[in-house]
């Protein structure tokens, strides 16, 4: 077996420092941990780095196999002091048999959007279809960005973590219009506590 032969996985450290170098000042931290390589970028350099690691020889990375918005709000106990929304992508070269995670932070946290990379990866598409619905990630050039997994008249952003548990209104079939009609939610929104019981002789422990 030859030190080429794809089968064979590059080294955790070593993937890390090659895409360091590959990378450059192109990237915010190039990171290993648990044996797994993050590479987190800036908005603005994203769609470039997504793009040198797809065609440059050294990472060959041919397939994007997940990609999904996350909101930090309230990560960490509320000690998060970054931005809000990011993107984080993971990418697999077959040729090669390595692996990468890439994070990208939105730079507005009241709008934020970061560019698409449907134009690189078709598997994109329904994944930032899927972040933008649930997330409110607005992905720049993509062209066909709609909600995939709500209903039509869905209000809000249902995975972002101020998103009210009940929602924002309720759905019932109107027998006298003859159609489906949207209301605010009737469920007055409570803490629910779950009780404990504990029996005499439980488990016939005495």
């Amino acid at each position: 077996m030859s030190d080429t032969d794809s089968s064979v996985a590059i080294h955790p450290e070593a993937l890390r420092a090659s895409l360091a170098t590959l990378l450059g000042g192109r990237v915010l931290t190039v990171d290993l941990v648990r044996d797994e390589v993050t590479v987190t970028v800036s908005a603005a350099n994203y769609l470039e780095v997504m793009q040198v690691l797809r065609d440059a020889p050294q990472a060959s990375f041919e397939q994007l196999i997940d990609l999904c918005g996350v909101d930090y709000a309230s990560y960490g106990d509320g000690r998060w002091e970054g931005a809000r929304f990011a993107v984080v992508s993971h990418l697999l070269s077959v040729s090669l048999n390595q692996r990468v995670r890439v994070r990208v932070f939105c730079a507005d946290d009241d709008f934020p959007v970061v560019a698409s990379v449907a134009g690189l990866w078709n598997s994109a598409n329904w994944y930032e279809r899927e972040a933008f619905d649930l997330y409110g990630i607005v992905f720049e050039g993509h062209d066909d960005l709609r909600r995939i997994l709500t209903d039509y008249g869905f209000i809000g952003h249902p995975f972002r973590k101020d998103f009210p548990l009940s929602g924002h209104v309720e759905m019932r079939y109107d027998a006298e219009r003859q159609r489906v009609v949207y209301e605010p939610v009737s469920i007055e929104p409570r803490e629910i506590t779950p009780r404990v019981i504990r029996e005499d002789n439980y488990g016939g422990l005495h």
